[in-house]
């Protein structure tokens, strides 16, 4: 079925509607997805050509164009759910673009090493996509779960929305993070709290996992809910990313999204986080690359492949056992 549309696979089980958007390389060879292409369980859209026109900023042009891709070859809004694949963490804004396709009330699951919640520039930035999510009208909330990077250390000097978390419209819960200095009107929302004129974060590290996402289960409302994982983060043993990493295993990843889709609707998921080297082909981009990326040790590309290839093969795994247990479709009375 090359449109992509569910079938069945792995001995009669439901398997997801897969498709891989190929933007930098970083996933096709990997052999889970190859398989599933070779099978017609996986849709592949060629973007490679429209890479250096999206990676870290995305020019109108380039988003117009990807739009116009997937509508042709795989239109989001139609059939079951969707698990995408789309490479390198760099092209993280590309989220706000799936979510721009689906009818709302929703919400975002994010699991991320980073908030990308700047708001200056007011850009289609990798930093910056949470703010383009909340702007659609359909989604009312982003929920934000493992950051562990600088972007969480005197945020406001970062331009952070945290009137957002005011508004209780974003709520961060950081893997680690310190205390800042926080001007203007105190936050006191899940995740964080005011103390003493500091911001103050309830870091997940130390934690006992099983009860941080029962009680987030419970307090969330039951809105449908869309999930975007960067990979970034994930522990090295379960990622190989071009960005700095975070905490979070694989297995406690699952487990989280398993709990929330127990009560809610999975409208669908986007994966990224695969490791490519950045390429550039103009000054600009190249700039805010060197400015905002951490300098990493180089990794191996066969290491990085074989790390987020066994990953992403169980996502999908993951997925297709959501799919048989009826808990990756759409709920009665969703768009």
């Amino acid at each position: 079925m090359p449109d992509g549309t569910s079938t069945e696979d792995r001995g009669g089980a439901a398997a997801v509607r897969a498709v891989l958007i190929d933007l930098d390389g970083a996933v096709p060879d990997q052999p889970e997805v190859q398989r599933r292409l070779a099978a017609g369980t996986m849709t592949r859209i060629d973007a490679r050509d429209l890479a250096a026109r999206l990676r870290i900023v995305a020019s109108r042009g380039a988003l117009a164009d990807l739009r116009g891709r997937i509508e042709r070859a795989f239109p989001l809004a139609d059939g079951p759910p969707p698990l995408i694949f789309y490479g390198s963490g760099d092209f993280h804004h590309l989220a706000a673009l799936f979510l721009s396709a689906l009818s709302g009330p929703l919400m975002v699951l994010h699991i991320d090493n980073h908030p990308d919640w700047t708001t200056f520039p007011a850009t289609w930035n990798c930093g910056s996509w949470v703010n383009r999510a909340l702007e659609l009208p359909g989604v009312r909330r982003v929920v934000t779960i493992g950051p562990a990077s600088g972007d969480l250390d005197r945020p406001q000097w970062s331009f952070a929305n945290l009137d957002a978390i005011r508004r209780g419209t974003l709520e961060v819960h950081p893997w680690r993070a310190p205390s800042s200095r926080l001007w203007g009107r105190r936050i006191d929302a899940p995740g964080c709290t005011t103390v003493k004129g500091r911001l103050v974060w309830h870091c997940l590290e130390g934690q006992r996992w099983e009860d941080f996402i029962v009680a987030l289960d419970r307090r969330l409302p039951q809105l449908p809910v869309w999930v975007s994982l960067d990979k970034d983060a994930l522990v090295p043993a379960d990622a190989v990313t071009n960005w700095d990493q975070g905490g979070l295993t694989l297995d406690a990843v699952l487990a989280l999204i398993r709990c929330l889709a127990g009560r809610r609707p999975l409208l669908g998921m986007d994966v990224c986080g695969d490791h490519s080297p950045p390429a550039f082909s103009d000054p600009f981009r190249a700039l805010l690359s060197a400015t905002d990326r951490p300098v990493l040790p180089a990794a191996s590309p066969d290491a990085a492949r074989a790390v987020n290839g066994r990953t992403n093969a169980r996502i999908m795994e993951a997925a297709d056992d959501m799919a048989a247990k009826g808990l990756w479709a759409k709920g009665p009375g969703v768009p």
